[in-house]
């Protein structure tokens, strides 16, 4: 039995154990969240992409928990190739970003998706 290393091996959200995903890859994903009736949105965060603590130690207190929404969210989206364009948007915007696409549900009012669409060069 092998203990997996954890040392500048950081993982991230849901598929972050796969290999960076393709654009096709991204777009079947997107087209799930799509046909779930689930509204995508895309965020970035330009720091750390995790949680971390670095200004206080108080219980339930992380640094990096939220982060910056791109635009609004995509609310009559239809189809994929719209997302990923708003994702080449923010990648030109803040290369060095990591970038999440989120799916929400606006009956029952909770996120029901989220995953990792892009990360800095590095990481």
């Amino acid at each position: 039995m092998q203990v997996w290393p954890i040392l500048n091996l950081k993982k991230y959200e849901t598929l972050s154990y796969l290999p960076p995903l393709t654009t096709d890859q991204l777009a079947r994903q997107v087209d799930y969240l799509l046909n779930n009736k689930w509204v995508p949105c895309l965020e970035f965060e330009t720091d750390h992409g995790f949680v971390y603590r670095e200004h206080h130690n108080s219980p339930g207190y992380y640094d990096g928990r939220y982060w910056t929404m791109w635009k609004l969210p995509m609310f009559g989206c239809t189809d994929p190739a719209q997302v990923l364009n708003e994702l080449e948007e923010c990648k030109k915007e803040y290369p060095n970003a990591f970038i999440r696409i989120i799916g929400f549900d606006s009956n029952r009012e909770v996120q029901c998706i989220s995953f990792i669409a892009y990360k800095p060069a590095g990481y």
